[in-house]
Formats: C-alpha cells, sequence, structure tokens
C-alpha cells in the first residue's frame, strides 16, 4: 500500500484555521448548540447546512463519547477543497448529546468536506486525537485554539 502523502491544504491544523474555535456555545440541545456554531461561520447558506447537520444528527448521534460530538452532514456540505473546515465549540454547558457512554457532550467538532474521501481522512485524525487522554484533556480545558493547533502540529510532523 502506498504510503498517503501529506496535503497541506486538507491537514487538521488548517481545517481547524479555517474553521476556528468557538467558546461559550449556547444551547440546551444539539440542535441549539449546532445552530449557534454554524451561525458563527458566517456561511452563505447556514439555514441548509444546519438542516442537513441535524438530518444526519436524527440517523445516529455524532457523540463519540469522552463528552465529544463529531458533527458532519451526511454528505459533502463544502463546494471546494479551500471551503473545507473544522469549528471547534466548547459548550457554555454540557448537552446530552445521546452518547453512548452517558456523557453529556462538552465539546463538538463540526467537520465540514467536500467528497467523501475527504471527510474520512479528517474523521480519521480527529478519531486519532479523540483517543488521546492528553487531547482529551486539552478540549476539557477548553485550550486556546493556537494551543490545540500547536498539539497537532507536533504528532502531524512525527507522521510525514
Amino acid at each position: 500500500m502506498e504510503a498517503e502523502k501529506f496535503d497541506e491544504k486538507k491537514n487538521l491544523i488548517h481545517l481547524i484555521e479555517r474553521g476556528g474555535v468557538f467558546s461559550q456555545l449556547p444551547g440546551t440541545s444539539p440542535a441549539e448548540v449546532l445552530s449557534g456554531l454554524i451561525s458563527a461561520l458566517a456561511l452563505t447558506d447556514p439555514e441548509g447546512l444546519l438542516q442537513a447537520v441535524l438530518e444526519r444528527e436524527a440517523l445516529m448521534s455524532t457523540a463519540v463519547g469522552h463528552g465529544i460530538a463529531l458533527p458532519h452532514p451526511r454528505n459533502p456540505a463544502a463546494a471546494e477543497l479551500q471551503d473545507e473546515r473544522v469549528a471547534v465549540g466548547f459548550l457554555s454547558r454540557p448537552v446530552d448529546w445521546k452518547a453512548l457512554d452517558r456523557q453529556p457532550v462538552h465539546t463538538v467538532l463540526l467537520i465540514l468536506s467536500s467528497s467523501a474521501k475527504t471527510h474520512l481522512h479528517t474523521l480519521s485524525r480527529i478519531n486519532f486525537f479523540c483517543q488521546q487522554e492528553s487531547f482529551r484533556e486539552l478540549l476539557r480545558n477548553r485550550a486556546s485554539q493556537q494551543t490545540i493547533i500547536d498539539v497537532i502540529r507536533e504528532a502531524e510532523k512525527a507522521w510525514l
């Protein structure tokens, strides 16, 4: 199997830089939280994106455990590669997201991809980090965007 080439435009650092990190997202339900996060992104069709993300959420919760959810639309929502992003949102208070571990969600990472391939690539990288206790601790402690990026940068350097 040929090693995957590193693509600067789709690495997790750039996706988070494009998406941003948002603190104190209000809401008492996944729909309210997602509405606030999507509104903060200033996209051209926030209502369409919210509908697509909520439709995906209705199929099965995107909560992955440990207080983290990875919401995303079922189909690609970014028109082009440069529109892809990951928005990190820290909730003002934990919300029941129907996680299998029954822990309420305190952090969401909204994934917007332009293709199924890039979505799976992004999801696998995020999933790797979410399995690391040190990364989950960063999220629990609401680390700054720069701190999150620095941690990811060090890990991505090691993957090259």
